[in-house]
């Protein structure tokens, strides 16, 4: 069994401008801040994080759109940055402001 899916909440945070790959598909990179409380082996914990994150296609081009603070829920999967690299990132698919 495979399963790589990550819902997250946050604001959205560090919106680079909307790119274009050769092929002219628009591609954005951003971070979102996340902040909770969630309970840990009974405890309960604030969790404070900075997601990097990446859209393609039309989903890219409207993130481009809003602006920084604003808050979202965002699904997608995680990858590598690169193939050189164990550094992960969200793979935007889906985003509710």
């Amino acid at each position: 069994m495979s399963c790589n899916r990550v819902e997250l909440s946050g604001k959205l945070a560090a919106l680079d401008a909307v790119r274009y790959t050769p092929a002219g598909i628009p591609v954005i990179n951003f971070s979102i801040l996340h902040q909770s409380s969630q309970i840990e082996s009974g405890m309960e914990r604030l969790v404070q994080c900075e997601v990097a994150a990446m859209a393609v296609g039309p989903l890219a081009e409207m993130i481009g759109k809003r602006r920084a603070e604003q808050e979202c829920r965002v699904v997608g999967f995680l990858a590598a940055r690169n193939r050189k690299s164990s550094q992960l990132v969200l793979h935007v698919n889906e985003i509710r402001f």
